[in-house]
Formats: C-alpha cells, sequence, structure tokens
C-alpha cells in the first residue's frame, strides 16, 4: 500500500526561497507500507498460556516437582509467542501493543529461566525486585492501551497486578501472596483467551464481533477511511528524521 504525502502542509516547508523547491519535492515523495496479519492474537494466546500454568504450579494443581516443566512452558511457547507478536506489532506500526508484547514476552522468559535453575518451591528478591518492574511497566501500558483500546488495556492492567502480587510473594516467601497471584493469573487468562478470540474474529471477518472496546485511532483503524489512516504518516518513527 503506497500513501501518498502531498497538500500545502505550510508548517512542514520552510519560508522564504526554498519554500517552492521544498513543495515540489514532498510531491514526489512516497511511503509504502506493508500490510500484514494482526499478531495480538497469537501474542495474547501466549500471555494466556503462561498465566494458566503458572497459576496452576501456585494454587497447588501442579506438583512442585514439574517446576521445569512449567519453565519449559514458558520459554519455549509463551515467551515465543510473545515476542514474535511484539516484531509483528513493530512493523504494524502499533507502538503500544509491541511494547506489551515484548515486556510480557521478556518477563516469561526471565521468569522461565529463573524456574528452571531454582530449586522447586524457593523464592528469589532478584526475581521478586523484577516483577516490580515488570508489573509497573505494564500498568503504563495499559494506561497507555486504554486511550485507544479497552479491553487490551484491561488484559494489560490485570497483568500488572498479577507481576505484583507474584513479586510480593517472591520478596515475602508468604503463600498467601502466592494463592493470591495464582487467583489473579486465572483471571488474566480468562481475560486474555476473550481478547485474542476477539481480535482473531475480528480479523478473519473486518468487523467486530467480540467487543474490544475501541475509541479514538483504535476505532479509527478499524472504520476510518484509509485517507484518516494515513493522515499521520509523515510523522511516525522510521519515516521523520528523528524518533
Amino acid at each position: 500500500m503506497r500513501a501518498e504525502i502531498g497538500g500545502d502542509g505550510g508548517r512542514l516547508f520552510p519560508t522564504g526561497g526554498e519554500a517552492a523547491a521544498s513543495h515540489a519535492m514532498l510531491e514526489r515523495v512516497s511511503i509504502t507500507v506493508r500490510p500484514i496479519a494482526s499478531p495480538s492474537s497469537v501474542g495474547l494466546f501466549g500471555l494466556a498460556a503462561a498465566t494458566f500454568v503458572v497459576s496452576g504450579l501456585q494454587v497447588g494443581w501442579v506438583d512442585p516437582a514439574e517446576t521445569k516443566n512449567v519453565a519449559l512452558v514458558l520459554m519455549g511457547f509463551a515467551a515465543v509467542a510473545q515476542v514474535a507478536a511484539g516484531v509483528f506489532s513493530v512493523l504494524a506500526r502499533d507502538g503500544v501493543m509491541a511494547t506489551a508484547m515484548f515486556t510480557l514476552g521478556l518477563s516469561w522468559l526471565v521468569i522461565g529461566a529463573v524456574m528452571f535453575r531454582s530449586t522447586p518451591g524457593t523464592v528469589s528478591d532478584a526475581l521478586g525486585l523484577f516483577l516490580i518492574f515488570s508489573g509497573i511497566a505494564m500498568a503504563l501500558t495499559a494506561a497507555t492501551a486504554s486511550l485507544s483500546k479497552a479491553v487490551p488495556a484491561l488484559v494489560f492492567a490485570t497483568a500488572a497486578i498479577r507481576f505484583g502480587l507474584t513479586a510480593i510473594y517472591q520478596l515475602s516467601a508468604d503463600h498467601r501472596w502466592e494463592n493470591a497471584a495464582g487467583i489473579a493469573g486465572f483471571v488474566l487468562f480468562a481475560l486474555a483467551i476473550y481478547a485474542a478470540w476477539a481480535a482473531e474474529v475480528e480479523g478473519a471477518l473486518g468487523r467486530t464481533v467480540l467487543p474490544l472496546g475501541r475509541r479514538n485511532k483504535g476505532k479509527v483503524a478499524l472504520h476510518g477511511s484509509l485517507i484518516e489512516q494515513v493522515n499521520e504518516t509523515a510523522r511516525e518513527p522510521g519515516v521523520r528524521a528523528q524518533l
């Protein structure tokens, strides 16, 4: 798809004798973007898988002896799915989803690596501090996502709470916090499954069936005209002169 950038756009042009030459150059500029399938579903399914198996371990559905198997699920599926979703979110020019997917995917990779190396049933202060960071990062990402899509924002906010509760358990070794984190993880699983399926159905049909709470730019992305969607392309990273 080619987005032709033209028009008078006076604020973008220099003044004086260079204005006419700059205008002529801008009329010849074209920006090419590559349509891709939405990566949201695979990333959110990765999140659902990660939180479900970890919650199973935290509430006792999975024997502690299987901790390394849980770690392999986190590293072999969840982290890979979410990092891949992050890469394609960057290519789709969705910075919020890219940030969320990379943060979640790399967090699960770290969690899985620590679990794989640790004795089952033990806690880690280092992991606890890292999870505080992950929780804060996801809370800020949720706040940003709420400006365009309410349901993904709710997923990310719940992930922040889930990371926070797990952090408290890692720092305190109080199993009540572990159980609370497990319960929050099951809530996150349900929300992530819904959001993943809603995004998949939306992509398959080209229209909203299961609401994602789109508004502002999120609504324009699905229902706006092509002109509305590419209107700010010239100012996006990769096109503008600096990030």
